[in-house]
């Protein structure tokens, strides 16, 4: 981590040293929040989470070879550098600004409320072709993931991909702050964290906060089939968009040329980048053609769901904004697999499963239902609760139900107090179930699966599914 001394990141803290003066100006080699991973003279952050005491681990990491340890409380000796902070959570933010700053990579923020994950993975797949590319680990994407991204990017990455979710408003903002992205990629506007957030309007806002940082002459990638990104305007309010106008779209602010662009994706009416001849697959992906005013290509989507023809618009959008040739973005899409839980489909002989358990919100659950009703063999789907959904939530969990109705699948398994609610909207369809919880659930599939089915599984991350879909790779 070049330039990331003890003196430096104190004076970004403000925090108090304690330990030998001559360490000040040594550069650590890493900075984690876990022992496990701590190396020769990295830094350690004892963060204290709800159930475990990163405190507790300091002296073993001096053990383990780590040059300094940060934490909100004194050290019992000063045998080793230390740094004691009043917040470790904003420490980790304001070193995370320090070593951005000494960044020299082209970096892309992404954020919307469906697809984030994927659109990443799909992205680096694409990039990964001709760029020496990073992206976010997992789902790292909130106020601590955020951070520890950036810590892991090098002097030798050409270009970082930085997924960034939140929940609430103000968050997003204090993201962009530390990523300060070159580019933004925004998925969807849907129903998610409506707890904080109201309404769809209420998450556009909190969403476009990703441009108060962004670079002044960079570029926004939207999605052109929402309805409420083709309706956006920077967050500050002193620009509009000239949409429709593909790729070249200037603004006018307070008089000046603002060279930031829109790019819309998924939608041929506003021009960017658009796919025709779609060809659904079934659970093998979608095939179809992306055009565009620089390119025209045919591409074969590995993965099932329309929506994933949205994920591969948007990759192919940057990456030719980025100067790479048709060739290298169809091997690009071609190679991404998706992370489990996000749509990875699983062959275990007896069935195939699609595991989509990660998260869920009406639109992505919707998504999920589209996949299986298109698919061979008898088309089951075993659904959740989803969460932070607001007042609403009851209302939106009976019309996932009449949803799963409407698309006739042979099975529908509903699971959860809020699912009850789904159960109740599919009433109509010939079978369907309703289980309180999760381990009632898997104790009944024996009877109600059968050899050669379909299955979608798919809550909320809090309904912890992926326990199902291992009991199905286990029947």
């Amino acid at each position: 981590m070049q330039g990331m001394t003890l003196e430096k990141i104190l004076q970004a803290t403000g925090g108090t040293y304690y330990g030998p003066e001559r360490k000040r100006e040594k550069p650590v080699s890493m900075i984690t929040i876990d022992s496990r991973q701590v190396e020769t003279d990295c830094l350690f952050v004892a963060i204290k989470g709800a159930r475990v005491d990163g405190n507790a681990f300091v002296q073993p990491s001096y053990q383990a070879g780590a040059l300094c340890c940060l934490s909100e409380q004194a050290p019992e000796t000063e045998q080793h550098p230390y740094i004691v902070v009043d917040s470790c959570y904003q420490a980790l933010k304001d070193m995370a600004k320090l070593y951005r700053s000494q960044l020299n990579v082209k970096m892309i923020g992404i954020t919307g409320s469906v697809g984030k994950t994927s659109t990443k993975e799909m992205l680096a797949a694409v990039l990964s072709e001709r760029f020496r590319t990073i992206k976010t680990n997992g789902n790292f994407n909130n106020e601590v993931g955020v951070p520890l991204t950036m810590f892991r990017i090098r002097q030798e990455h050409e270009v970082a991909i930085v997924e960034m979710g939140i929940s609430d408003f103000g968050e997003m903002t204090r993201l962009t702050q530390i990523v300060r992205p070159d580019s933004c990629v925004i998925t969807n506007i849907g129903q998610c964290h409506l707890e904080n957030l109201g309404d769809r309007n209420g998450v556009l806002r909190a969403k476009t906060e990703i441009f108060t940082s962004m670079r002044p002459d960079g570029t926004a990638y939207l999605n052109g089939e929402d309805d409420k990104l083709v309706s956006v305007a920077f967050s500050d309010g002193r620009v509009r968009a000239a949409f429709g106008e593909g790729p070249q779209a200037d603004f006018a602010a307070d008089g000046q040329k603002d060279q930031r662009q829109i790019v819309f994706f998924g939608n041929q009416k506003q021009g960017g980048v658009y796919a025709v001849s779609v060809k659904n697959l079934g659970i093998r992906g979608t095939r179809c053609r992306i055009r565009s005013s620089q390119a025209e290509f045919e591409v074969t989507i590995p993965v099932p769901g329309r929506h994933m023809v949205s994920n591969a618009l948007a990759a192919a959008a940057v990456a030719l904004d980025m100067g790479m040739t048709p060739e290298e973005i169809c091997r690009g899409i071609e190679k991404f697999r998706p992370v489990g839980g996000h749509g990875s489909v699983i062959e275990t002989g007896k069935f195939t499963i699609l595991d989509d358990c990660y998260n869920a919100n009406p639109v992505s659950m919707k998504a999920g239902i589209d996949v299986i009703a298109g698919s061979d063999g008898r088309r089951v789907a075993i659904i959740g609760d989803m969460f932070e959904l607001g007042s609403g939530e009851e209302k939106m969990h009976y019309e996932i139900g009449e949803y799963a109705a409407d698309a006739g699948l042979d099975l529908l398994i509903c699971v959860g107090r809020l699912a009850k609610h789904c159960f109740e909207g599919a009433a109509r369809l010939k079978h369907v179930y309703y289980f309180a919880d999760r381990q009632e659930a898997a104790e009944q599939l024996v009877g109600l699966l059968q050899e050669g089915d379909t299955i979608l599984v798919k809550a909320s991350h809090g309904m912890h599914f992926e326990k199902i879909v291992a009991v199905l790779k286990e029947m």
